[in-house]
């Protein structure tokens, strides 16, 4: 007989074996268990003080005889999986080949959509491969000279790649296994597939990315690298026709893939610069918070807080500023990782978090982001283009707080709060790349911005005691946290309400945040473009 057992929880002190677990909830005897599957684990520590830290499984069990399930609302038939296929299309269909452009987590699954249907699809990555991307940016870390088209936000895989490689989704779509089962067959961890945080970490998710694209050359689709989408070309309906590659080859096509992440700015003053329908939105700005990492697992686990069967743990703070109308939060927490140097752009300082698989740097890193919109922008034009602006003024000024060599301004909490700017000795060095300078973090931040994160910064330090202690390091300035504009698209067909063959995708059209969300972006939009050839 084949059974889900729902809910079981176990304690974290239980040494017993899933099997005399799954036993001994079922009442049944070890022999006559033939397999556990895990389909989720998820740790609770949110009684810690009381009845101790538990891990809550989903079980599948297989096993010799037959139970009642009524007995037990937690038991269940193993339900039927509902896999996610591409349909191959026939042969002698008459296209063009589809363009993607960005061979991120959007442009990837899109990309590797098109492919399993058989319609070869034509790749355009302004950066390098994973290899020489990745030689460009230690180069940049090491030596402070910046490839514009190669670095922690362009280049293959996206800016996900330098990232955690957390692939966290807000929803129980199909796709979500879909995407997950892809990353292991490319090489992921297994667990993946059934931890309720699942992340891959930068070192592990590169060769991910090579296998992903692997499968879609062999499908017959083309990657070119250092190419990037310069201009493009419609016909008088506005329809696109062409895409322009660094500046001279010319790619006929009528659909185009727009996954170029939330970095491409040259790119936003294209489509503006034709017209394509585009609003500013709504982003966030802050700056990297860093503890001992040991701090965070004890602050969540408690006494437990070293036992090894618990992973290194993370944290999620909010806070809501009723005076002023801005929320204030945590966010790409990145537990054992580093904070990287993240500009795409020469003269700006840009910061972003950064973990390996195993999460072992000793050191957690957060963002703390104070919600800005559109009247924040208003010193910055009145157009859809104000929000570039804005956060290129206060990276320019992160850079000359830094002494313009790629140096980051550092401030610690005590200082920020205080108004001074004279504490040299943090509980944890600032692990910033590139190195770091005292300055006041007021200076490169907006005024609303800065006063919204000293209330919040008190908040959170009574939710996590001495988390906003005075020696702690912040290190600025983060404002690459989602796209400063959105490309308007249809909500039914996923193409730009003004420009047909224009399919904007993932973090860069304004759609979705974070591998996963972007990667079903991408999804779905290949889905339904290749509905026109399925009917």
């Amino acid at each position: 007989m084949k059974v889900r057992i729902k809910n079981i929880s176990v304690d974290l002190h239980d040494d017993r074996d899933l099997t005399e677990i799954a036993a001994a909830y079922l009442k049944i005897d070890t022999e006559k268990i033939n397999s556990v599957k895990i389909i989720r684990k998820a740790v609770d520590a949110r009684r810690y003080h009381g009845a101790g830290i538990k891990f809550n499984y989903i079980l599948d069990v297989e096993f010799d005889g037959k139970i009642n399930l009524a007995r037990d609302k937690n038991l269940e038939k193993i339900p039927a999986k509902n896999n996610f296929n591409v349909a191959k299309l026939p042969k002698n269909l008459n296209y063009n080949r589809p363009i993607v452009v960005g061979f991120g987590p959007a442009g990837m699954f899109a990309a590797l959509i098109l492919a399993r249907a058989g319609l070869e699809p034509i790749i355009f990555e302004r950066g390098g491969d994973i290899d020489s991307r990745a030689a460009a940016v230690e180069k940049f870390f090491s030596t402070g000279e910046l490839d514009k088209n190669s670095n922690v936000q362009f280049g293959e895989g996206g800016a996900g790649t330098f990232s955690d490689g957390k692939l966290t989704a807000r929803t129980n779509d199909i796709l979500v296994d879909f995407v997950l089962e892809t990353f292991v067959k490319a090489g992921a961890p297994e667990e993946i597939l059934y931890l309720q945080k699942p992340h891959i970490g930068t070192d592990k998710l590169r060769d991910v990315v090579k296998n992903i694209r692997r499968e879609i050359l062999n499908l017959g689709g083309k990657i070119y690298f250092n190419s990037q989408v310069t201009n493009l070309e419609f016909d008088a309906s506005g329809a696109v026709t062409a895409a322009i590659v660094n500046d001279s080859e010319r790619f006929l096509t009528d659909a185009i893939f727009l996954g170029v992440g939330h970095s491409a700015r040259d790119t936003y003053e294209i489509l503006n610069s034709h017209g394509v329908a585009m609003e500013s939105k709504a982003f966030a700005v802050g700056v990297r918070i860093e503890h001992p990492q040991e701090f965070i697992n004890f602050a969540q686990y408690g006494e437990d807080f070293k036992n090894p069967k618990l992973p290194v743990a993370d944290y999620f703070l909010t806070y809501k500023d009723i005076e002023h109308g801005r929320g204030a939060y945590s966010f790409c927490m990145c537990p054992g990782g580093v904070v990287v140097a993240a500009t795409s752009e020469i003269g700006g300082v840009v910061t972003n978090g950064m973990s390996n698989f195993l999460r072992n740097s000793g050191v957690a890193n957060s963002a703390l982001l104070v919600t800005v919109d559109k009247a924040d922008f208003k010193n910055f034009g009145n157009d859809v283009l104000s929000g570039v602006r804005f956060q290129r003024h206060f990276e320019k000024l992160a850079f000359e707080l830094g002494e313009k060599n790629y140096s980051a301004p550092v401030q610690s909490v005590g200082d920020f709060l205080n108004g001074r700017a004279d504490c040299k000795n943090f509980l944890v060095n600032p692990t910033y790349p590139l190195g770091y300078k005292i300055a006041d973090l007021n200076k490169c931040l907006p005024a609303e911005v800065s006063a919204t994160l000293k209330d919040a910064l008190k908040f959170w330090d009574g939710k996590i005691k001495n988390f906003a202690e005075s020696n702690i390091a912040m290190t600025g300035v983060e404002t690459r946290t989602s796209a400063p504009c959105r490309i308007l698209r249809d909500k039914e067909n996923f193409q730009s309400v003004s420009n047909a063959g224009i399919y904007p995708i993932g973090e860069g059209a304004g759609y979705a945040g974070g591998i996963m969300s972007s990667a079903i972006d991408g999804i779905k939009s290949a889905q339904t473009f290749l509905k026109q050839f399925q009917n």
